[in-house]
């Protein structure tokens, strides 16, 4: 993949989305992975128009748990072992 975009904010999304669609429009392969309060960015309307270009969107399930008890994730849910890999995996890695 060419970018991993990398969110461990609460403000990480208002960064990422308009990161996010200048690499949908240009053509590269992006993921991003979503830990600590940056899960936060699942309220963010542009946010999550944004990765609709992105190949993946993982959230680590333990911060989802904590900042979003009850609720359904609109994202992937994975472990910071899936981090690693997306980690290795990129080409880039750009941490918000």
């Amino acid at each position: 993949m060419d970018v991993l975009i990398h969110m461990t904010c609460r403000d990480s999304a208002r960064l990422a989305a308009p990161l996010g669609r200048a690499l949908t429009s240009r053509g590269a392969e992006w993921v991003c992975f979503l830990t600590n309060d940056a899960v936060f960015a699942a309220d963010d309307a542009d946010f999550m128009a944004a990765i609709d270009g992105a190949k993946r969107a993982v959230v680590c399930e333990h911060s989802w748990d904590i900042h979003m008890p009850g609720r359904d994730s609109p994202f992937e849910r994975g472990s910071q072992t899936i981090n690693s890999g997306l980690m290795a995996d990129a080409a880039r890695v750009v941490s918000l």
